[in-house]
């Protein structure tokens, strides 16, 4: 099988964008695991596919499936990848455009700078649509949200330290997110408190593990350990999580700066029940064919 394919990033996170427009395109998850590769394959954190819309009330469809194969609910980073694809594909000449994603409609649109500005939606709180686990758990209220105690025992992974607790902030953008607060992102432990807050047995669909340092109340730096993939160059769900958590703790205000190791986000939230918008660059890498 031989597939056409367009390399993108959005701020270092990496895509493999495909057309399935005008064909149907089913990939195993072995297919998908060999596009991701850095090896072996082209190399992404994220494919991304563009479909037909389903309804009148939308432009496209929009899938996401993580390097691992797995298929998730949400991609920020390649929303704003999304819209430059399509327009530069020719399947659109507008600069907004509504796109059906597994957790509802998003608004991505291009801006005369070349950015691109999505309207994520509001983000979600309560523990089931995140979802989380917080049965018989203890909260400290910081500005009246929540801060959760995550115990990182021995049946969570088999790391050295079993005995340790984060403190996050847990929420969904469409996908689960466990923002903490840290120090200094260039020595906190992404590599190795990552993959134990993705897989902790309180997040049942797993969770992106955000580490944050609050610089201003306007401008914070950021990591990001993403489900299925690792840490990233930049996360868009996850600088959006951490800025609104950041809010409803009191240590930050609209508009944030969000530095990632990839490039600068704005992220803008006016509160609870309004959407966050997050805005950056899309840029396009190369085109090519790959055999399957």
């Amino acid at each position: 099988m031989k597939l056409q394919f367009t390399k993108m990033h959005g701020a270092g996170n990496d895509f493999v964008m495909l057309d399935a427009t005008r064909e149907a395109l089913a990939l195993s998850p072995e297919q998908l695991r060999l596009l991701a590769d850095r090896h072996v394959g082209v190399g992404a954190d994220q494919i991304l596919v563009v479909e037909p819309a389903p309804s009148a009330d939308v432009d496209f469809r929009y899938r996401i499936f993580n390097a691992d194969g797995g298929e998730v609910e949400q991609c920020g980073n390649g929303a704003r990848c999304f819209v430059a694809f399509v327009r530069r594909r020719g399947l659109t000449d507008k600069r907004s455009i509504r796109v059906l994603t597994r957790s509802g409609i998003i608004q991505p649109r291009l801006e005369d700078d070349g950015r691109v500005s999505v309207d994520m939606g509001p983000p979600r709180f309560t523990a089931a649509e995140i979802p989380f686990d917080d049965a018989g758990l203890v909260p400290r209220l910081e500005a009246g949200f929540e801060r959760w105690p995550l115990e990182l025992g021995a049946t969570d992974t088999s790391a050295a330290n079993p005995s340790s607790t984060l403190w996050i902030s847990a929420l969904s953008m469409g996908n689960p997110h466990a923002v903490q607060r840290v120090d200094d992102v260039d020595t906190a432990p992404v590599g190795t408190l990552g993959p134990r807050i993705e897989h902790h047995r309180r997040f049942p669909q797993r969770v992106n593990a955000g580490f944050m340092q609050v610089m201003s109340p306007r401008h914070i730096r950021l990591r990001v350990w993403e489900r299925g993939a690792g840490e990233t160059l930049a996360c868009g769900t996850g600088a959006c999580a951490a800025v609104v958590a950041g809010m409803r703790h009191g240590w930050l205000q609209t508009p944030v700066e969000v530095d990632t190791r990839g490039g600068r986000l704005s992220i803008a939230w006016d509160g609870t029940g309004s959407p966050v918008t997050m805005t950056g660059p899309a840029a396009h890498v190369f085109d090519g064919h790959i055999e399957l």
